[in-house]
């Protein structure tokens, strides 16, 4: 079965589950109607599913290579990236005056979602050009922003973030690269990274490369970091792309999965760069990028997840082991619980998007920090209902799961580093306990203030399920404040399960209102989601308050297996 982008399931969360219409009564976003939306998706959809669904096999067993210091894309990449290009795509919320659609980022995480569950490999070029896209609109130059933000938008170039190096990976502050004046208003920037994404390609004409460095004199730690927009060719007098710059491609990852998607270790050797921002504040720049990316990240976790699901479904209905095992009741749950993950996921992703987009049109602090609240979790849990329904998509499959021909592993592999990139999920977590809880806990309880409003509004239509919410919310809230009293190591140890918890909390109360607004399909998910995945928050809430003695008590020999000591 072919991937079938969900154009119509994300309408209708769009439409009847998170405040989309909302960001239509305002003046920065007042083109985005509801029509509007639906004509991006459906064209969106067409794309992911005719266009870039069928490269998404040839990326794995094609993956990219290096020749000759120049990378070479999987077959099929350059012509699938010029469809994306020439739709426009690359710039759907970017900026109009340099070429962009200028729609709210919930329409552009929507077509993230569908273009990732299609070819996840290839849509990592655009996700990572649009952060950079992102960072330039509010921190570079009016020069740099003129040169590079119209070829970036039109996908004639593309980009990339570089952050890591092999002694600097989550320490960030701990990055050795040097960036030092050369007196003419450039930098040459001196040093290697890791882990870049689409480092290099043959699918554009440059591709520019976003690099953190320390200038001389930089403090120590993520304080003395600045930012430097470094190209692979440098742009010429009429800004086409000109003589190569002074960097390489050292050597492509041999990964788990992203075949397609060239992982470059990258050598700076006195490279020519401008500095994008103001120097010693890379670091706000880059999270500008890395803000985006994340909740991009979130997505492509939820799009990875629907295409595997639907090859379950498919595979379930079509094996027949004493009647397709479709009917069976273990099967049967696993895509159940699966499809409603799935909407929680998406919704919850969709609802963070559209908080970023209110914060924006109205510079409105709540709307903002809802936004700040909901990234992690939005990035968290979305990666990990991908790898959760792409391993269950395996098990459906059972043998023929193992077995690389029917690709259902594929989804697996390629969905396993979502969890990782763009700050782990520990991170995520510890983020959301860390700074986001720093407010006193104001934004969460907003938030649940919401959901237990929620609750109340459906208990006539729905009484059993809007009990279940309200005591899940109400219990989390508790939580929260005990939360809020620990020491931050304490609140690191159940960060983890705090997340989770929150997340299942707000699957619930997307589902309820996707229960009040729809039909039966709607009601019974919600019913699935209510009695097999929300109650699971008890347990969540139990680990994250469970403290930190039993962690350290057990010595790292005792891990290590030894239990003599």
């Amino acid at each position: 079965m072919s991937y079938k982008a969900p154009v119509a399931q994300i309408d209708f969360i769009l439409t009847h589950v998170v405040p989309f219409a909302e960001l239509g009564r305002t003046r920065r976003f007042a083109e985005a109607t509801a029509d509007t939306a639906t004509a991006v998706l459906t064209e969106a959809g067409k794309l992911a599913q005719n266009v870039l669904a069928p490269l998404n096999m040839a990326g794995d067993h094609h993956p990219a290579r290096l020749e000759n210091g120049v990378v070479r894309s999987s077959p099929g990449f350059a012509e699938g990236f010029r469809a994306i290009a020439e739709g426009g795509w690359v710039g759907v919320a970017a900026d109009p005056r340099y070429g962009g659609m200028g729609l709210p980022q919930a329409l552009n995480m929507a077509v993230t979602e569908m273009m990732s569950g299609a070819c996840l490999s290839l849509q990592l070029n655009p996700l990572l050009t649009q952060g950079q896209i992102e960072a330039l609109e509010h921190h570079a130059g009016e020069d740099l922003k003129a040169l590079y933000l119209p070829r970036l938008i039109s996908g004639e170039w593309s980009g990339t973030m570089n952050l890591t190096e092999p002694g600097a990976g989550s320490d960030v502050g701990a990055l050795t690269t040097k960036a030092e004046p050369a007196g003419d208003g450039t930098y040459r920037i001196t040093g290697q990274k890791i882990y870049i994404t689409w480092g290099d390609s043959d699918v554009t004409g440059n591709v520019c490369h976003l690099v953190l460095a320390r200038l001389p004199g930089g403090a120590r730690g993520t304080r003395g970091i600045s930012l430097f927009m470094v190209p692979k060719f440098l742009p010429d007098e009429r800004g086409n792309p000109g003589v190569a710059n002074s960097l390489k491609v050292v050597s492509l990852e041999d990964k788990l999965g992203i075949h397609g998607s060239p992982t470059c270790v990258m050598s700076y050797e006195g490279a020519t760069g401008w500095l994008v921002g103001e120097a010693h504040k890379g670091m706000a720049a880059m999270f500008t990028m890395m803000n985006v990316a994340r909740l991009g990240v979130g997505m492509q976790g939820v799009g990875v997840a629907e295409a595997a699901l639907q090859k379950a479904v498919a595979y379930a209905r079509d094996r027949n082991q004493m009647g397709p095992i479709i009917g069976h009741p273990d099967v049967r749950r696993m895509l159940a619980t699966g499809r409603a993950e799935v909407f929680a996921a998406r919704a919850i992703g969709l609802a963070c998007a559209t908080a970023i987009d209110m914060g924006h049109a109205t510079g409105d602090a709540d709307h903002m920090a809802r936004a700040a609240f909901l990234t992690p979790i939005a990035k968290a849990y979305g990666t990990d209902v991908g790898i959760r329904v792409a391993d269950m998509g395996v098990q459906v499959h059972g043998g023929m799961g193992y077995v690389e021909e029917t690709g259902a592993a594929q989804y697996l592999r390629d969905v396993r580093i979502t969890s990782i990139y763009e700050g782990t999920n520990g991170i995520q977590a510890m983020d959301l306990v860390g700074r986001k809880l720093a407010d006193g806990g104001e934004a969460a309880a907003r938030l649940l203030d919401e959901v237990l409003d929620g609750a109340k509004a459906a208990q006539a239509a729905h009484p059993d399920l809007s009990h279940q919410l309200w005591q899940a919310a109400e219990t989390l809230r508790e939580a929260t404040h005990s939360l809020l009293e620990l020491d931050m190591p304490v609140r690191f140890a159940g960060a983890a399960a705090y997340l989770s918890a929150f997340a299942r909390v707000l699957g619930g109360h997307y589902h309820l209102r996707a229960a009040m607004a729809g039909g039966t399909a709607h009601q019974a998910l919600a019913r699935v989601f209510m009695a097999r995945i929300l109650p699971r928050y008890a347990g969540d809430l139990a680990e994250a308050l469970a403290g930190l003695d039993d962690l350290t008590d057990l010595g790292d020999a005792a891990l290590a297996g030894d239990f003599a000591a």
